[in-house]
């Protein structure tokens, strides 16, 4: 029997338990169960986690490309604009899944749970 590292696991899109089965039904929306090993994922809630890690990233490397762009090669602002914006679009995207799937695994490494309706 092998270990699944599940941050691994998370970042690939799958089970942070046995690592197989997909952790995501579309893009963003996690399954209910694992269809490899039915753990139950629907408890599992990063909130607004992934988008803030999101927005720290591709904020930090788009902003310095950016001004590097500008002021290092001297482009127009139309080149630069027309190049790192959708830049931008397609490096957040291309984070958003990964990091969610991420912190799915690390709310299963740390064994967290959500707060529900009677403690409060």
């Amino acid at each position: 029997m092998s270990v699944t590292n599940p941050y691994l696991a998370g970042a690939a899109g799958r089970c942070p338990q046995c690592g197989e089965g997909h952790l995501f039904e579309g893009f963003l929306k996690v399954s209910q169960t694992c269809e490899a090993c039915g753990f139950d994922l629907s408890k599992a809630d990063s909130g607004d986690g992934p988008a803030v890690f999101v927005i720290m990233i591709a904020g930090f490397l788009m902003a310095f490309g950016t001004l590097f762009s500008l002021f290092a090669f001297h482009w127009p602002v139309w080149l630069v604009l027309a190049f790192w914006m959708p830049m931008t679009v397609v490096t957040c995207l291309g984070l958003l899944r990964p990091m969610k799937g991420l912190l799915v695994a690390a709310q299963f490494v740390h064994k967290a749970s959500q707060a529900g309706r009677h403690d409060v």
